[in-house]
This record gives C-alpha cells, structure tokens and sequence, in this order.
C-alpha cells in the first residue's frame, strides 16, 4: 500500500522538482605575467530537467552568468573648474565595489527579470549593490555610482553582453567573458542563473583564480608585505637611475 502510493506520488515530486545547473569554466586559474595581454574564459555547463523533460516553448528558460572580482573599497571623486583650472571636489567613498564585473545573458536582462528581481541577485550593471559608506543623499550617491560604473566600463572591467549566452536544444549552455589586461588579481567568481518566467529557477558557482607570477608576483608581494621597505627602494632606486642618466647625459 505504501509502495503504491509513492508510485502515485512520483510525478507529482518530479513536476515539484526544480532543475540543476552543472556548469564549469575553461580557466579555474589565471597567471598574469608581464607579457599578459588578456584573457577569454569559456563558461559552459548543462541544464538538468526533472525527469529530463524540457520546458514547453512557451515558457523557455533563460540563461544569465555574472563574473565578479573580489570586491574592494574606493573613493569616487568628482572635478570641478575653478579659476580655470580642474580640481577635486566632493568625494564619496564606498565600502565594497567589485573590482570587476561582467553579465552575459540569453537575452537582454530587462526582458529577462524585473527590477527587484535584478536588485536581489545584482543583475545588471544598474543594479549594483555599492555600499557608500557615508549617508549623502539619494540623488548624490546615484551620481557617484553612475559615475563610478562608467569609469571602470571605459576601462573594460565592467560590462554587459546580453544575448552572449548561447543554449542549444535547451540543455546545454556556453558563454564568453572576456579578461582585460588590466584585471586585479584575488579570487573571482563565475555564478550562472537559470531563469524562467521572471523567477530564479537555479544558481551555481565556480571560482576562478587570478595571480600574478614571475617577477610582477615579487613585486606585489613585496609591496603587500613590506610596504615600508618597499617604497624606500623604489625611491632610491628612483634617485639612483635619476643620477646615472645625468651622469650619462653629462658625458655626452
């Protein structure tokens, strides 16, 4: 009698059922060299379905993988002409801005989930959870935050690419997120969505690595370690290069 009714129950458990992502990435570790020039890492993965049943076409399901860079604290300041000339004004500090961000999607994110659907899961570039780590008021602090993400998008670390996520027979899924040279090291993450009707259906996350070796990871090591010893080098080292060169010119 029991048996049977787990016989029964069955396909109700599996409609209840929701799917699981297993995605993985092509690079879990990054060196970065002198010579780095940049990177391409390939998010890919698979969608397992209840039961492996697919979703009816009128409800596909969507994809959306976000890279972020271990977060650090910044100050935002804005210039201001005085007399002719730029100089800093008002400053805004904030307590944890990723050093690096990337949305990929299936389709553009605002046909994808609603805006507080986007403020819980920090989908999408406006929708970032700064921290300022002051109480400025609301219009000061989307000007500074605005002005922060433009900043860092000019210089690649962060951006959109909707309709980057490629899903084919609605099982497997790929994407590619470019890594400018300039990229901070410390631990990312790769965190793939699946999504469907609005609602976040699934969530998995893979780390990723980003070193420096050779002699760029002596540097900063020496400069996270010793920062005293190190700066005292660097100045004389300066004032030593500065003599021979006049020396050399002299001689000349």
């Amino acid at each position: 009698m029991r048996r049977a009714a787990l016989v029964l129950a069955a396909p109700l458990l599996l409609a209840q059922a929701k799917p699981v992502l297993v995605p993985d990435v092509s690079q879990r570790e990054i060196r970065i060299a002198y010579s780095f020039t940049g990177a391409e890492l390939l998010l890919f993965g698979a969608i397992l379905y209840p039961g492996g049943r697919l979703p009816d076409g009128e409800h596909p399901t969507d994809l959306v993988v976000v890279v972020k860079g271990p977060v650090q604290s910044i100050t935002v300041r804005e210039k201001e002409k005085l007399a002719g000339i730029w100089v800093n004004a008002q400053a805004l500090r904030y307590r944890s801005a990723p050093s690096f961000y990337a949305i990929a999607s299936s389709r553009p994110i605002d046909r994808i989930v609603d805006d507080r659907t986007r403020a819980i899961y920090e989908l999408g570039l406006d929708s970032l959870q700064l921290s300022p780590a002051s109480s400025a008021p609301s219009p000061v602090q989307d000007r500074f935050a605005a002005g922060l993400v433009d900043l860092r998008r000019r210089a690649g670390l962060y951006y959109e690419a909707p309709k980057a996520v490629e899903i084919s027979e609605g099982v497997l899924y790929r994407a590619r997120v470019a890594i400018p040279a300039r990229v901070p090291v410390g631990r990312f993450t790769a965190e793939t969505f699946l999504i469907r009707d609005g609602k976040v259906l699934a969530a998995a996350v893979r780390e990723i690595d980003v070193q420096k070796e050779g002699f760029e990871r002596f540097v900063a090591r020496a400069a996270d370690r010793a920062a005293l010893l190190y700066g005292l080098s660097a100045v004389t080292l300066s004032v030593l290069l500065g003599w021979a060169a006049g020396r050399f010119a002299q001689r000349t």
